[in-house]
């Protein structure tokens, strides 16, 4: 499994980094530009990722439009529906808004920090992942 980490918060960062490293290897990124970018060579090296854990908060670009950009992306690479990354929102916000936009833009899953691990991998299985 090929996962990307975008987290703009070094501690939170690095916790997801040293959990999700034990089902495969990632990747992490510090903005939405950036985290388009990893993305998008990802695509185009034949090594998508298969998840992503985007922080709603960041930098240059928030989570939701980064989430837009991507199924964008996908859509345009007629990448079908069922072959499409798997994004986990992660934030510190817990209001509805944030939740409805981004299961509207296009996320599987939602994931208030402090992140629980346990429910973490429970999400994660419920995608379709093997751990």
């Amino acid at each position: 499994m090929r996962v990307l980490i975008a987290e703009d918060d070094f501690a939170s960062r690095k916790f997801l980094y040293k959990f999700l490293s034990n089902y495969g290897e990632c990747d992490m990124t510090i903005d939405g530009e950036e985290t388009l970018e990893a993305f998008s060579m990802a695509f185009d090296e034949g090594m998508p990722y298969d998840l992503i854990c985007l922080d709603i908060m960041m930098p240059k670009m928030d989570g939701i439009k980064v989430l837009k950009n991507i199924r964008e992306m996908e859509d345009e690479r007629g990448i079908d529906e069922k072959d499409r990354v798997k994004i986990i929102m992660t934030t510190a916000l817990n209001d509805v808004k944030n939740v409805f936009d981004s299961f509207e833009s296009g996320c599987q899953a939602y994931a208030a920090k402090p992140i629980d691990t346990q429910k973490l991998v429970e999400v994660m299985k419920k995608l379709g992942f093997s751990l």
